[in-house]
């Protein structure tokens, strides 16, 4: 007879995520759990979309099996639905399971599925989609738009990835509107919208950065010289980038504004391409989000 977990949680295992030990672990595992889980291989976005909305009324939580773009796809389905987010992290960055406490571990999860405790986040609009982590245009958007086109995946073809781009990198120009309040207009390495602290990797971009706070976490890193660059990854690896003079940071609850020239942005590290003015909201506690033993949010 099925665990009573396989009537509260529904996985959705994205099986290209990820470098192939992990992913390639987690799905056997999965399979070997079948009687006491239910799970779905999901190929597609719009494949992903569909399984949810089929089995929306079967199910409490909806688990994300994969990446951040694969987290990004479900929790698009569940926002402002009362439906429970949770993430079995098997991707390259995993920024947003990092954050809220999610291991790669299945046997815990499930624990946490039959505890049936969550909380709210905030979610950030922009355009007219969803950002679930972190969004934004400059060195970080064009390594994504980079890594997008790779063949190998994880963290080490990630790093030569960044160090290709910011070899090529320039300045770019932007004006940002906060509503109601001021304009800000700057030469950027980095412009950054965050709902959490960081990219992934434990890569901290935004230190400050709350998920349930009501508030939008707008990070600019302006020029600096190359030859700084090994300070400017320590300082994003130990949580200390809000101490460099490059450094500047709003929080703000305002519906913002972008204008750049540039139009490579990401969204939870998947490649975007927007033309023209780009406008970010932040709306509040939108999405009910599985609680684990690892998270420190409340």
């Amino acid at each position: 007879m099925p665990a009573p977990t396989s009537n509260k949680a529904l996985f959705i295992l994205n099986p290209y995520a990820g470098i192939p030990p992990v992913k390639f672990i987690i799905s056997k595992e999965l399979q070997r759990r079948r009687d006491e889980l239910s799970y779905y291989k999901s190929l597609s976005i719009d494949e992903s979309g569909t399984l949810i909305r089929k089995n929306f009324d079967n199910y409490d939580v909806f688990v994300a099996a994969g990446g951040d773009g694969t987290v990004h796809t479900v929790a698009d389905q569940l926002v402002g639905t009362g439906k429970r987010l949770g993430v079995l992290p098997i991707g390259s960055g995993n920024g947003f399971a990092k954050e809220l406490g999610f291991r790669p571990n299945i046997r815990s999860l499930l624990k946490d599925i039959e505890k049936n405790e969550c909380f709210d986040v905030d979610v950030i609009n922009i355009n007219d989609g969803l950002c679930l982590n972190v969004a934004g245009v400059g060195l970080d958007s064009f390594v994504a738009h980079s890594f997008d086109k790779l063949k190998t995946r994880g963290f080490w073809s990630y790093v030569g990835v960044t160090m290709l781009n910011f070899i090529r990198l320039r300045p770019f120009h932007a004006e940002i509107k906060i509503e109601g309040e001021k304009t800000i207009s700057e030469d950027l390495f980095v412009l950054t919208m965050a709902n959490t602290r960081q990219f992934g990797n434990n890569a901290f971009i935004a230190p400050d950065a709350v998920p349930n706070d009501g508030m939008l976490d707008i990070v600019m890193i302006k020029p600096f010289p190359k030859f700084l660059f090994p300070i400017f990854i320590f300082r994003l690896f130990a949580k200390r980038m809000n101490r460099s003079r490059y450094f500047s940071h709003i929080k703000t609850s305002k519906m913002v504004t972008i204008s750049t020239d540039e139009t490579r942005f990401h969204v939870d590290g998947e490649p975007v391409t927007f033309k023209g003015e780009v406008r970010i909201g932040i709306r509040e506690k939108a999405l009910k989000v599985l609680k684990t033993r690892y998270n420190k949010y409340k």
